[in-house]
Parts: C-alpha cells; sequence; structure tokens
C-alpha cells in the first residue's frame, strides 16, 4: 500500500485525489494533508483518511485541531511547512499549494529523495533548473498531474526523448477565445470556463492562457525540450489533451474524459492504469477534432510568456510573481482584467537579469518583485 502526502488537500486536486484514493482503499492510504485556511473540510478530511500529519496555516486553527486529535502531528506557519516538508513517511506526494508558496515543500521533498508529482506549475516556472538539477542530484522522481503534462508523459512512455520534433500542448482557448477581450470583463465572467472546474487562481489564468504560458515552461523542465520545439495549439472541446509529433512525423495524442482524476490516478500508480468509475469517452460521439492558433497580440500573457523564456531565469520568477499578484488584485475587484498583461509588461520592462542559484535567492527575488507590483501597478 502507497502512503500518500497532499500538499494542497482542500483544493480542486486535493479534493480529486483523494477520491481516487476513496476509490483505491486497498491500493492508498493518507499520510499527510497539508491546508490553507479552510479548517472545516480539512476536518472532515482527518476524519475520513486519519492521517498522520497535518498542516493549517495559522496557529488559531492549529490549536483547535491539536485539541480535537492528540494523535496527530500537527504542524502551522512557516517553520511548520518547513518541517512537515521533510517529513520522509509517504511514497510519493502530490504538490498542489497554489502559486510560488508550493517551491520551497517541493524543494525540500526532492532534496529527500522522494516521488513528487507536481500540481503546481509556479514550482518550474520559478525554480525549474535549480528544481530539475536538485531532482537529478538527489534521484527522487518527478512526476506530474496537469492534464497536458501528463498527456506529454504518457505519450513519450517508451519513447526516446531524442526522437521529439514538437510538443503540441493543447489548450482550451478559455472564455474568451471567441469573444473580445476589454476594460469590462468582469470576474464572474473570467471564472466562467467552458470545459474545467479548477480553483479561481489558475481559471483567471486561463482565461489569459498565462496558464500556458506556464505549461511551456514547466514542459521545457519536464520533458528537456526546447522551447522553440513546443507549440501550443487551441482545442475546445478539451478532448485531446496534448499531443507530441515525433521525427518521423508520427503524431501520438492523449485522447479522454474531462476529469483531473485521470491523470492524479496515473501519477500515483505510474506507469500503471487504473479503473475508475468515469464515464468513458465515445468517439462515434466526436464531431470533429478541430485546432487553431492562438492569438499572441490578443492573448498577450502567453506571448509574454515566450518573451519570459528567451530572457531568461529572472524573467520568469518576474513573470510569476507579478502574475500572481495582478490575479489576486483582480479577484478582488481591485484592477481591471487589462491590467493583468499590462501590469506584468511593465513590471517585467523594469527589470535587467538576475543570477538565482538558490531557492532562496528566489523567494527573496520573488518577493521583491511583489512588493514592486504592488507599489507601482496598485497604488
Amino acid at each position: 500500500m502507497k502512503k500518500i502526502a497532499i500538499f494542497g488537500s482542500t483544493g480542486s486536486i486535493g479534493e480529486s485525489t483523494l477520491n481516487v484514493i476513496r476509490e483505491n482503499p486497498e491500493l492508498f492510504s493518507v499520510v499527510t494533508l497539508v491546508a490553507g485556511k479552510n479548517i472545516e473540510k480539512l476536518i472532515k478530511q482527518i476524519e475520513e483518511f486519519k492521517p498522520k500529519n497535518v498542516y493549517i496555516i495559522d496557529r488559531e486553527n492549529a490549536d483547535r485541531l491539536k485539541e480535537l486529535y492528540k494523535d496527530i502531528n500537527i504542524y502551522y506557519g512557516e517553520d511548520g511547512m518547513e518541517e512537515i516538508s521533510k517529513c520522509t513517511d509517504f511514497d510519493i506526494s502530490i504538490s498542489a499549494l497554489v502559486g510560488v508558496a508550493g517551491l520551497k515543500p517541493t524543494y525540500n521533498m526532492i532534496k529527500n529523495g522522494k516521488t513528487v508529482a507536481l500540481a503546481n506549475k509556479e514550482v518550474l516556472v520559478a525554480g525549474g533548473e535549480l528544481i530539475m538539477k536538485t531532482a537529478k542530484e538527489y534521484k527522487a522522481k518527478l512526476l506530474t498531474v496537469d492534464s497536458e503534462h501528463s498527456a506529454i508523459m504518457q505519450c513519450l512512455n517508451g519513447e526516446e526523448n531524442n526522437e521529439i520534433d514538437k510538443i503540441l500542448l493543447t489548450a482550451s482557448g478559455g472564455p474568451f477565445f471567441d469573444k473580445e477581450i476589454t476594460d469590462k470583463i468582469t470576474v464572474e465572467e473570467a471564472l466562467n470556463h467552458p470545459t474545467w472546474s479548477m480553483g479561481p487562481k489558475i481559471t483567471i489564468d486561463s482565461s489569459t492562457m498565462m496558464n500556458k504560458g506556464f505549461e511551456i515552461i514547466e514542459a521545457r523542465w519536464l520533458f528537456d525540450v526546447e522551447p522553440k520545439n513546443i507549440e501550443v495549439v487551441v482545442h475546445r472541446k478539451s478532448l485531446v489533451h496534448s499531443m507530441v509529433q515525433f521525427k518521423d512525423g508520427t503524431i501520438m495524442a492523449s485522447i479522454g474524459p474531462k476529469s483531473m482524476q485521470i491523470p492524479i490516478a496515473y501519477a500515483l500508480e505510474y506507469p500503471n492504469r487504473l479503473k475508475n468509475n468515469i464515464e468513458k469517452l465515445n468517439l462515434f460521439e466526436v464531431v470533429d477534432l478541430k485546432f487553431e492558433k492562438p492569438d499572441l497580440e490578443k492573448f498577450k500573457c502567453l506571448k509574454l510568456a515566450y518573451t519570459a523564456i528567451e530572457k531568461g531565469h529572472s524573467f520568469q520568477v518576474v513573470l510569476n510573481a507579478a502574475n500572481e499578484v495582478l490575479v489576486d488584485a483582480f479577484l478582488n475587484k481591485k484592477i481591471k482584467y487589462t491590467d493583468i498583461p499590462n501590469g506584468i509588461e511593465k513590471i517585467m520592462n523594469m527589470y535587467e537579469k538576475r543570477d538565482l542559484k538558490t531557492v532562496d535567492d528566489i523567494l527573496a527575488f520573488d518577493k521583491e518583485v511583489r512588493e514592486k507590483t504592488r507599489e507601482i501597478i496598485l497604488n
């Protein structure tokens, strides 16, 4: 039986992971649950899955948990996150913390030589070179539960990386692919994703196509492919989760139902597949598999991601940090929708290249960029 640690258990990825575990109790057990502030949902998870280690952000909630569960190790705060991410009593961890907050915990788990399944794009966007170098050094296995990168991982199973001609990264196009992008776009409109149910931050990133920019960076590190060999193709139906084109012209595609439980289950039992109760795709009901090119002028965030890749690692940190601040401001109705890409561009233009060698270097620079973004854009 595999022991599972879930970093981000109360979010959408965490809940989907628990559904997979719930359906396969003979294969998996939960040893660690890491949450943010949703203590009521966390308590329900504790009651059902009986973990050994639990984290919640604030001390008040941690004290409440300590009163309720005397035999569970309860962690909280920055020091608690450092401690729980260094625990080694699991076989595989789902890294699904939102944003750059997932970088240090993931780095710690990798340094312990653990298997980590990434659901956090920002870990590789902000720290890709360091994370991959550390994984190799400590012989840690890095998997992915992103639907697109899981699809690529499946297409490459049994193939050699030197046979790749191009990775074809599919995108849904979000809610505005066929609509005009204006200052009048509301939070509610941006959160109305046509095909996927996700957390608010990643849903906004999908609407701006920043998530696809992040995925290009992620794919570059996960699969050791140059960015010029990664192409974004818009596929509105989200049935083809991504494709790989090989040097002989063959294109291998991963096609399946729109459910995050499938890539999560694949990572948990990699390279084997698990049965599930998800309705299977009926190819006779698929009308077409249309693919379109994204408009880089309309979806400025995607263009900025390509720029950040060209300029180097530190600009990817700027891209991610500024985006997190601006998306949060938009969700809280403090800025307009178009202020997200325009603000990121403004901040990127203010920086020169930096040499970032350690996690602490990255996090310090990330903090600096966030403060500057708040100062310049939000004041």
